[in-house]
């Protein structure tokens, strides 16, 4: 009788963890199809939060969802924001380089900066940087030869001109307002007065060091341009209702390269899918997880631009969107 009860206990025992094994390699293979098989930590800075930078933040995590990390689940998430101040943004790379997690994700090309300034090993993948080898970022947009890589926002001006000329035909002179202490932003004012010259069209510049300054910078050109022209600048994008206001007051048409700023007061923008670059930057992250160098991970270029416009903004600004602008927009706001 006692041989037989062990017997019944040793069959049983055998026979659950021929089971758990069975269930264990089943939950692996789900794991592992997923490409998620354990937790990860993600870091996550950006310069300022303003509807740009936080659409890009929002593709990046449902861009790892969809590759298996998932928030709360296999992914832990820290979101620092520098609130638009330098010194922030490197205090923040420093205490992320002592948290140590898997990968850190880099909004905007100053936190990019400030982390890339603070280590060399650990994974940087950044998102909406204009140029991540003016930055010094990258070696190159092929092969970093570093620890960082990620998607960039950089733009062709060819087509951004066209619409300003589209818009306001008589143009002679742009205005530009522009933190200077963004490489994004000096960058683009170079390749924007290389380009326009030739077409006898002049720039003229305003700057701004603080959000605050923005009114002052954008009416400092009353009276001398026929249209204001803002790039993806964040200290001007965090302000954007400041330019708006002087753009509308003046009848001075506003044109942006970052689509969200005209529901914030541009007449229209050419750019990019803040959410899209999002997700592109999230699959690179992903990659990393799974095992990839950033350094072997090219620089997500942007292929695909979004014309957006709006009729209200236009005739608050003095001008009445062309036909042929209409008809090509992705998205007409009333």
């Amino acid at each position: 009788m006692k041989t037989n009860f062990l017997k019944k206990v040793l069959w049983a025992s055998v026979a659950t963890l021929a089971l758990s094994a069975c269930g264990g390699e089943k939950a692996l293979e789900q794991a592992a199809a997923s490409g998620a098989t354990d937790t990860k930590t993600l870091a996550i800075t950006a310069i300022v939060e303003h509807p740009a930078l936080d659409a890009a933040r929002l593709g990046v995590i449902e861009a790892l969802a969809a590759e298996g990390y998932k928030e709360g689940e296999n992914l832990t998430v820290n979101f620092q924001s520098a609130q638009g101040n330098m010194g922030t943004a490197g205090q923040i790379a420093k205490q992320f380089v002592s948290d140590n997690p898997d990968a850190v994700l880099a909004i905007a090309t100053p936190s990019a900066q400030a982390l890339a300034a603070a280590t060399t090993e650990l994974p940087i993948v950044f998102s909406a940087v204009t140029d991540p080898v003016e930055a010094k970022l990258v070696a190159s947009l092929e092969k970093s030869g570093n620890n960082v890589t990620g998607a960039s926002d950089v733009l062709p001006f060819e087509p951004q001109i066209e619409l300003i000329r589209e818009l306001v035909p008589s143009v002679k002179n742009v205005g530009f307002v522009y933190n200077p202490g963004e490489v994004n932003s000096t960058v683009v004012l170079k390749a924007l007065k290389e380009k326009l010259a030739p077409l006898g069209i002049n720039v003229v510049e305003a700057t701004a060091s603080k959000s605050t300054d923005i009114t002052q910078a954008a009416n400092s050109l009353v009276g001398k341009v026929d249209v204001f022209y803002t790039s993806t600048d964040n200290l001007v994008v965090n302000a954007y209702e400041s330019i708006y206001q002087v753009a509308k007051d003046n009848k001075i048409p506003l044109i942006a390269s970052n689509t969200e700023a005209v529901e914030r007061g541009a007449v229209a923008a050419l750019g990019v899918n803040y959410t899209d670059l999002g997700k592109e930057s999230g699959k690179i992250i992903a990659r990393i997880f799974k095992g990839e160098k950033p350094a072997d991970i090219p620089v997500f270029i942007p292929q695909k631009l979004d014309l957006v416009v709006n009729k209200k903004h236009a005739a608050e600004q003095g001008i009445e969107l062309p036909a042929a602008v209409l008809e090509r927009a992705t998205t007409v706001q009333e």
